[in-house]
């Protein structure tokens, strides 16, 4: 188990319609050009100049076609996609919301389709009650489950990422939280929960939350041992919201909801269907 400690990028993000709005200020002439490049967390104004634009005092070359559903980021050399591939393609993706998700091979990891992912996790944390709280996050992906219990005024949340990748785009997703900048409210660890959950103590959380990869990827994390983890760690009386998704039941040929409901009753939950997962509360 590891603490992360990449520097926050602070340069600019720019996607096909920012990059289309500076060339197209450049192309009329215009001294200088009125926007945001961090997703809407703030606006501001490039400079601009002959070859070059500037943005907080600092020289990029216009960037050429952009293409849609992808942001990028200034490497040093370039305007690069925000995207690694190791065995698999991980990359940052704009949404109409601003905040962005993120995709490994295509598959979209949040949805979007309908308010932006970050009020999405709001409406999941609300359930758990965060306030005053000490809650354990066990899949952190970009940090929108933290982000919000932070601004809900948890007292500590625990949160662990395996992924490498997804911690390095949370270095330049403006919308994540940044753990350095939390009064030491967020613990990020880079690590697997399903073997990390085995080193914290009994009851020292008064709320989970759960968000793993589908099931055909991540299947000991929605096992009976794992769940039987969770109900030790958490105090009783301790609210746990564990995200299913609503896989298809006629496709799939399961309802992946009410398993995980029965298995977590097993554990040592009472347990109910609660948006597009289940609210579990320990016994």
């Amino acid at each position: 188990m590891s603490t992360p400690t990449a520097p926050r990028y602070a340069g600019p993000l720019l996607t096909r319609a920012s990059g289309d709005a500076l060339n197209a200020a450049h192309a009329a002439s215009h001294a200088s050009w009125q926007g945001s490049l961090d997703l809407g967390r703030s606006s501001g104004e490039a400079q601009l100049g002959a070859d070059h634009w500037h943005w907080q005092d600092i020289g990029y070359p216009y960037p050429g076609k952009l293409k849609d559903r992808t942001l990028y980021w200034w490497d040093g050399e370039a305007f690069v996609p925000v995207s690694r591939y190791a065995g698999k393609l991980i990359k940052l993706v704009p949404t109409d919301w601003n905040v962005p998700t993120f995709e490994i091979d295509g598959i979209k990891m949040l949805p979007t389709s309908k308010e932006s992912p970050l009020d999405d996790a709001r409406r999941k944390v609300a359930l758990v009650q965060p306030p005053g709280k000490t809650v354990l996050d066990t899949c952190g992906g970009l940090g929108y489950f933290a982000a919000c219990c932070l601004d809900a005024g948890v007292a500590r949340i625990q949160s662990f990422e395996k992924n490498e990748d997804v911690l390095w785009l949370r270095t330049i997703n403006p919308w994540s939280p940044d753990p350095a900048a939390s009064g030491g409210r967020l613990q990020l660890a880079h690590a697997d929960v399903a073997q990390a959950i085995t080193t914290l103590p009994d009851a020292g959380f008064d709320a989970a939350l759960h968000d793993p990869p589908r099931f055909g990827i991540a299947g000991e994390l929605y096992s009976l041992d794992f769940y039987r983890q969770l109900a030790r760690v958490l105090r009783r009386g301790g609210r746990l919201f564990h995200y299913t998704g609503s896989p298809n039941k006629l496709t799939s040929g399961r309802d992946v909801p009410r398993e995980v409901g029965k298995r977590l009753e097993n554990a040592g939950f009472k347990a109910e269907l609660a948006l597009d997962g289940v609210l579990a509360v320990r016994r």
